[in-house]
C-alpha cells in the first residue's frame, strides 16, 4: 500500500485523498511531470517523476515554494517563530494578516503566508478584488507546525522548476512526451460554494474552456498526455467530451456546516496521445 506523503500548507481541495486513482492514470514511462496549478503540491510530493515543472498562477505560493527550494533552514527557523500561543489569537491573527497585505519584500511574505495558511479559516487561500489576502481567523486550539513536511518538500523540489505564467502558457511550453496533470479551480456546485478564488482574478467558465481545448489539442497532436480533475457537473461533461473520464467520491471539507460536508463525485478526465 502507497504511503502517502502530506503537503505541508493546508489547501482547500488539496489531492492528497486522491492521490491514488490520479496516480493510476498518469503514464509511468515518461521523465518529467507538469504540473500548471500545482496548489498544495500533493501530486508532485507522492509521483516519481525524474523531473517536476511546477505552476501556479499565485505569486505569493510560487515565491514560497522558491523559497524553501533553495533556503530552507532560514525560512523553518523564521516560520517557526510565529507559531507560539502568542500569535494564535484572533487579534495577532488579523495584525498579521494587514502585515502580510502591506509587505513587500517575498521572503518575509513567504513567512507570513504559512502562518496564515495554518492559522486561517480551513486552509483557505483567497484574494478580494485588490489583492489582500481576505481569509478570516481559524479558531484553532493549537495550530500545526509542518516542519518535517516542509523539509520534505524542499528536498524533493531540488529536481523541480517553479513558474509563474498562466496555465496555458505552461502546458503549451511543456517537454514533448511529458505528462500533464492539471487541477484547476473547480466548477462550481452551486451560486453559493465559490471557494476557489485563490487568486485575485479569478478562474471563469472561458478559461475552464480554455483549459479542455488545450488539453485535447496537446493529446491530438501527439505531444502530451494530460489529466484534469474537476467536479462532476454537466457542465464538465460537456467540457471533457473529447477525454476517457472516470468518476470518484471526495469528502468535501470546506463547510462551515460539519453536516453538509457530504462526499461529492469528481471527475478525472485524461486526454491520451494515440499511438
Amino acid at each position: 500500500m502507497l504511503k502517502k506523503q502530506r503537503a505541508f500548507l493546508k489547501w482547500a481541495g488539496g489531492k492528497y485523498s486522491l492521490v491514488e486513482p490520479i496516480l493510476s492514470l498518469l503514464p509511468k514511462r515518461a521523465d518529467v511531470l507538469v504540473e500548471p496549478f500545482v496548489g498544495a503540491g500533493s501530486v508532485f510530493l507522492n509521483s516519481h517523476y525524474k523531473k517536476f515543472i511546477l505552476n501556479d498562477i499565485n505569486p505569493d505560493l510560487i515565491a514560497l515554494y522558491q523559497h524553501l527550494q533553495q533556503q530552507p533552514e532560514n525560512l523553518i527557523a523564521e516560520t517557526q517563530k510565529l507559531f507560539t500561543e502568542k500569535y494564535n489569537q484572533e487579534d495577532a491573527y488579523y495584525e498579521i494578516r494587514k502585515s502580510f497585505n502591506q509587505e513587500k519584500n517575498s521572503f518575509n511574505r513567504s513567512i507570513l503566508f504559512i502562518y496564515l495558511n495554518r492559522h486561517g479559516y480551513n486552509g483557505l487561500c483567497r484574494y478580494n478584488l485588490s489583492g489582500g489576502f481576505n481569509v478570516p481567523f481559524g479558531r484553532y486550539v493549537k495550530a500545526y507546525f509542518p516542519e518535517e513536511e516542509m523539509r520534505f518538500f524542499s528536498q524533493k523540489s531540488q529536481n523541480a522548476e517553479f513558474t509563474c505564467v498562466d496555465f496555458e502558457t505552461c502546458m503549451s511550453s511543456a517537454p514533448k512526451g511529458a505528462v500533464i496533470y492539471c487541477d484547476p479551480p473547480y466548477v462550481s456546485l452551486s451560486d453559493t460554494a465559490k471557494f476557489t478564488q485563490y487568486a485575485a482574478k479569478g478562474f471563469s467558465a472561458a478559461d475552464q474552456q480554455r483549459l479542455a481545448d488545450t488539453a485535447h489539442h496537446l493529446a491530438d497532436k501527439q505531444l502530451n498526455n494530460v489529466l484534469i480533475s474537476n467536479h462532476d457537473t454537466p457542465q464538465s461533461q460537456q467540457l471533457y467530451r473529447h477525454a476517457k473520464v472516470s468518476k470518484h467520491k471526495v469528502a468535501r471539507m470546506i463547510s462551515r456546516d460539519t453536516l453538509k460536508r457530504n462526499a461529492v463525485n469528481e471527475v478525472l478526465a485524461l486526454y491520451k496521445v494515440k499511438r
